[in-house]
């Protein structure tokens, strides 16, 4: 298999619903406990270049979602649309929640960070593999 014979319009769609749900979970959801476990204020975020910050985002997001579609599509076969939820949700919780906790430990970032943090790629990866299971 190509590692680029995936179905492009879920990974976009995908990486697009993952983003929109960072949207949700660090502003009204999350954003004011956010801001305070990282230590800004919103007049600090809104000195950011935002056009970087988000196309970067946006650019990380796609990487994800097609790296998601590839696992799918070469190691996996064909896929219940549960499975590729739990798929999706098991990546975040094996390597994604592991990776992040080592370095906010080392970091000596606080725990509420971790969990903000967490918790969205969780729903990142899960919002992700719904997609997936619906488009792919």
């Amino acid at each position: 298999m190509n590692v680029f014979d995936v179905n492009w319009i879920a990974v976009v769609v995908a990486a697009a619903t993952g983003f929109m749900v960072g949207g949700l979970w660090y502003g009204p959801i999350m954003g004011k406990k956010w801001l305070g476990a990282v230590g800004l204020t919103e007049d600090d975020v809104q000195q950011g270049h935002m056009p970087s910050i988000y196309g970067g985002a946006f650019a990380f997001s796609i990487i994800a979602s097609w790296a998601l579609a590839h696992t799918f599509a070469t190691y996996m076969g064909d896929l219940s649309f549960s499975v590729k939820v739990m798929t999706a949700f098991g990546v975040a919780l094996g390597f994604i929640v592991p990776a992040i906790g080592t370095n906010y430990l080392f970091s000596q970032k606080t725990k509420a960070l971790f969990f903000i943090d967490a918790g969205y790629w969780l729903l990142f990866y899960i919002a992700m593999g719904v997609v997936h299971g619906l488009l792919g």
